[in-house]
């Protein structure tokens, strides 16, 4: 794989970095205690493909075009920068539902952060827990507290992706 790509922003050429997401995901089985108290943002996405992914998000104030390279635990992930009037002219181009969700944080006594996302309108019910991790032996060795629940990393059915064009699960096998 190539260390650099080149990306044409603003007419001019800019080279970036690879990056790599490193992340496991769990499906809680209920709704973890204490939620309210913890620092929490809205967060809002649709998908203008998925393969390879390439996703628009609003994350509060923030705007984000997203490429995610394939994979589950590890995958490239490049993240840039959008305005507030792209994102709104992208978001009618998007595939599927828009997904909606609350993404609370919650410090880890290992030092990682556990993303809690309460997903809501179409996919009200759902919870889902992420663990992001510097390097992959790091997320290999990591063990989950058990009210983390299932681990869901490998199942594709569980990706916002698949999610958003309802192929997904919710909790107790429900079909979304």
């Amino acid at each position: 794989m190539p260390e650099r790509i080149g990306l044409f922003i603003g007419g001019r050429e800019r080279s970036m970095k690879q990056q790599y997401e490193i992340e496991r995901k769990w499906l809680p089985g209920e709704r973890p205690e204490g939620l309210s108290e913890l620092p929490h943002r809205e967060i809002r996405q649709g998908y203008l493909c998925r393969e390879p992914v390439i996703r628009i998000r609003r994350d509060g104030e923030a705007y984000w075009l997203t490429y995610k390279g394939k994979g589950l635990m590890v995958r490239e992930e490049y993240n840039l920068p959008l305005t507030k009037e792209a994102y709104e002219s992208l978001l009618p181009k998007c595939e599927g539902r828009i997904i909606r969700k609350t993404r609370y944080q919650k410090r880890l006594p290992e030092g990682y952060t556990a993303e809690i996302d309460v997903f809501s309108g179409d996919l009200e019910g759902l919870i889902l827990l992420e663990v992001e991790f510097p390097d992959q032996q790091q997320a290999e060795a990591f063990r989950a507290p058990r009210w983390f629940g299932r681990e869901v990393t490998e199942d594709r059915a569980y990706s916002n992706a698949a999610l958003s064009l309802g192929t997904g699960q919710k909790p107790a096998g429900r079909p979304v």
